[in-house]
């Protein structure tokens, strides 16, 4: 607009020159000179001006380009895909509070999650997978499904006992680990003195047919619980175990919901039961009472690992770091009662109600997870006798 009316009084001076006749051409000379000038000096302090605009554009593209990268922040054209069992209710808008990131969680048991990455093959549609499936997690990475050699920058904040969990190859990371199996008994049908107290005395005779637990092929915890028996008794001490607890009437449950159930019920009176939900139903009313065994509770570990074909690898590492942020972990035991659980990294409160004398044991993963379908395939046949 400036521009315009320079041109236009320039025009006019040029025009009034013009009309005093030749004996004023030297004025109209000087007038149309200046006018010129006027127009010129104009139009470059325009341009000046353009250009100190699309300067100073270009430092604040710069400035927010360095901001972003000092941050370590990434674009995302899409949500990280997580494949989980548990926490699925709070898990996506703690990451997004604590990282900016969009997460997208599905949600699944053990066995179904498990068989969805095996059908998805060499065209995975998850990123992060985070179970409390150790050994099924360890074989993944040993068919090259996992991200390795990587190590997350909090990880030194792991506790000496989940430090000794991360497998030599770094594939997955411990966030923490619950009793697959505590003892679960009703008071009202057995007393502290008469309640079993160890996993051997479920073969005694005055708790035929009042045991159940869960099914190792089905729930993802029964199977951590069941591979420690055969782990530390050997496959063939780990048979004699339970074909004696068989023998007792031992009864199988697809999931823990229904052991409670069955427990709640009274169509059992005994159970080796996860720990959380043993903790959900005295917190619920259920006259039960837990017994951690002095032998020890087999523990299911959760770990998080990283899709070797993510799109997403540096959004997929900042969901680990986060799962092992302290404060991650102390919303997640805070959170209601799948957080009972022992945490893996320091500065962690458990549960106020949950055992202090915990002893937590877990099978070897490697070993695990070499005789995972072995294992399986016996449990089924055997209970099914």
């Amino acid at each position: 607009m400036r521009k315009q009316i320079s041109v236009l009084a320039a025009a006019g001076i040029l025009s009034a020159v013009m009309m005093t006749g030749c004996s004023s051409e030297p004025a109209a000379t000087t007038a149309a000179a200046t006018a010129a000038t006027t127009a010129e000096e104009t139009t470059a302090e325009e341009t000046t001006a353009q250009e100190s605009e699309e300067a100073a554009e270009g430092q604040k593209e710069s400035a927010d380009e360095e901001t972003e990268k000092e941050a370590g922040a990434v674009s995302q054209t899409e949500p990280l895909v997580v494949y989980l069992n548990d926490f699925d209710a709070i898990i996506p808008d703690l990451f997004k509070e604590a990282t900016g990131y969009d997460v997208e969680v599905v949600v699944g048991n053990g066995a179904e999650t498990m068989a969805r990455i095996e059908t998805e093959g060499d065209n995975p549609q998850w990123d992060v997978v985070w179970l409390d499936s150790m050994p099924s997690i360890y074989s993944m990475g040993q068919k090259g499904m996992l991200l390795t050699e990587w190590e997350p920058s909090n990880a030194a904040n792991l506790t000496d006992y989940f430090k000794e969990i991360v497998p030599a190859d770094k594939a997955y990371y411990p966030t923490g680990a619950h009793a697959a199996g505590v003892i679960a008994y009703r008071n009202d049908v057995y007393t502290e003195e008469t309640a079993p107290k160890t996993w051997e005395d479920f073969a005694k005779e005055e708790y035929k047919d009042q045991i159940g637990m869960a099914d190792p092929s089905v729930a993802a915890p029964a199977y951590p619980f069941v591979s420690w028996f055969f782990d530390s008794k050997e496959m063939e001490g780990g048979k004699e175990f339970f074909n004696s607890l068989f023998a007792n009437g031992l009864k199988i449950y697809p999931k823990n919901p229904q052991v409670v159930q069955a427990l709640a019920s009274g169509e059992i009176s005994v159970a080796a039961l996860q720990e959380s939900n043993a903790y959900g139903m005295i917190a619920s009313g259920e006259p039960i009472s837990v017994v951690w065994p002095e032998e020890g509770a087999p523990a299911s570990v959760r770990v998080a690992a990283i899709s070797a074909k993510t799109e997403q690898p540096e959004v997929a590492k900042a969901f680990v770091e986060f799962l092992l942020d302290p404060e991650t972990q102390q919303a997640l035991i805070d959170s209601g009662d799948e957080g009972y659980f022992e945490p893996s990294v320091e500065g962690v409160n458990p549960k106020a109600d949950r055992a202090t004398d915990t002893n937590l044991v877990y099978a070897d993963a490697a070993w695990a997870s070499e005789h995972e379908a072995e294992i399986k395939e016996w449990f089924a046949d055997a209970s099914a006798q």
